[in-house]
């Protein structure tokens, strides 16, 4: 029989180590990809439309299979899951870069490049999330230091993607992507986890059911998912596309890369906030800090000089990555283990739902509207939604949960539980 701990152990375990590395390679990838394709396809001649339509395709596919992962997770392990999306993105990738290499290709090889990794990336999400409380016996910590990493990863990854596409080419641009998703793959497999028990009695209908119970039953979850249709939609979609467009229109290539580098800057400072700062009631806390988040629409949308542009995202990405430990932390304590990759692809599924829609309507919208207008509507609705984050009561009520008892790599007997 497992011990279970009776104190928090240390957090640099050899466990979290490799998984923080990992997350650190997936999320450079993640960050590179919207700006290189951005940037690229801006470059070769693609308009605004044919952007949104290729970030669309990878976040439309994302909502549509996410919630599967969350069962396939939960059904059998969100390791070799999350291995193999890694793999398949790392394929992808590398295909991307040898046809920029090789020359322009079309929309249609572009998009389905991004439905293919919208889906392995459904696959590898839901994991993130339940992995933290088997390689982390504090969870607060180790989400605000991933929040760091994120942060870390989303300054140099815009920047790095952007950098390379101005000054080199597309083909490395998506090349170096593809080394990233290989790395985050390698230390995935070097992991020692310990047994992960799940019941497959059920079918995965059964498993969706059981998924959307846990989902619906917690008004404080839906409640943030409403509120996240309405970011996703007319703030988080059309951002990138609108933003790249008018931050490049107005600085050149590089700077669109900057811009978002300076938001992982801000990031890296919220999560470093949110290791010291722990609100009793953690959802409150991270809609006062989401005041912070609309200044990066405002600031693509006024388009300043570059130096305030950057504090503009920077000061945003604070706000956001100080939301974030908060929202992952509740997540991982009020949610029982056993379903928390369900809940979880219910959760991003229902929180990014409304983006590729928003992305696919940012380009046509702006013929008609204005860039400049779009990105100060965001700003507005931005604002918004960080006001229905401290007033919508089950969310500004909900206390912080004690913290689950956990085994990990630096229990006793965990020798007795690796798979």
């Amino acid at each position: 029989m497992v011990t279970p701990l009776a104190a928090p152990a240390r957090l640099w375990t050899w466990n979290f180590s490799l998984y923080c590395t990992a997350r650190i390679a997936s999320m450079l990838g993640d960050a590179m990809l919207p700006v290189a394709m951005s940037v690229a396809m801006l470059s070769l001649g693609y308009g605004v439309s044919a952007v949104g339509f290729a970030l669309g395709a990878w976040m439309g596919a994302f909502a549509l299979f996410v919630v599967f992962g969350g069962v396939f997770a939960d059904r059998f392990h969100p390791r070799p899951q999350m291995i193999g999306a890694d793999a398949v993105r790392f394929l992808l990738m590398g295909a991307l870069a040898a046809y920029f290499w090789l020359g322009l290709p079309p929309l249609w090889f572009i998009v389905g490049v991004a439905l293919l990794g919208g889906t392995a990336t459904a696959m590898f999400q839901p994991g993130v999330t339940s992995l933290v409380p088997q390689v982390a016996a504090d969870p607060q910590q180790a989400n605000g230091v991933l929040r760091v990493a994120q942060g870390m990863s989303t300054m140099a990854g815009p920047a790095l993607s952007g950098l390379l596409v101005a000054t080199t080419s597309a083909a490395v641009a998506f090349a170096a992507t593809a080394a990233t998703f290989a790395i985050s793959g390698i230390c995935l497999v070097a992991l020692r986890l310990p047994t992960f028990t799940v019941d497959r009695s059920a079918s995965t209908l059964q498993n969706l059911r059981t998924g959307w119970h846990e989902f619906r039953s917690r008004s404080w979850l839906w409640a943030v998912i409403l509120i996240w249709w309405m970011l996703g939609m007319f703030v988080w979609g059309p951002i990138t596309p609108l933003g790249a467009a008018s931050i490049t229109d107005a600085h050149g290539s590089a700077a669109f890369g900057y811009a978002e580098g300076a938001f992982g800057a801000g990031c890296v400072l919220g999560g470093v906030i949110a290791i010291r700062v722990r609100p009793a009631r953690p959802l409150f806390g991270g809609g006062l800090a989401m005041f912070l988040f609309p200044l990066m629409p405002l600031a693509a949308a006024l388009v300043p000089a570059q130096p305030l542009l950057m504090l503009g995202y920077a000061i945003s990405g604070i706000g956001w990555a100080f939301w974030g430990v908060q929202w992952a932390t509740t997540m991982q304590t009020q949610i029982p283990v056993d379903r928390l990759n369900r809940v979880s692809a219910y959760e991003i599924a229902g929180s990014i739902l409304a983006v590729p829609l928003g992305q696919m309507i940012a380009g046509p919208a702006s013929t008609v509207v204005g860039v400049h207008r779009m990105l100060m509507l965001a700003t507005v609705i931005g604002f918004c939604c960080a006001l229905a984050l401290i007033v919508v009561s089950p969310i500004r009520r909900l206390l912080r949960a004690p913290e689950r008892v956990r085994v990990t790599a630096d229990s006793p007997s965990f020798e007795s539980t690796i798979q």
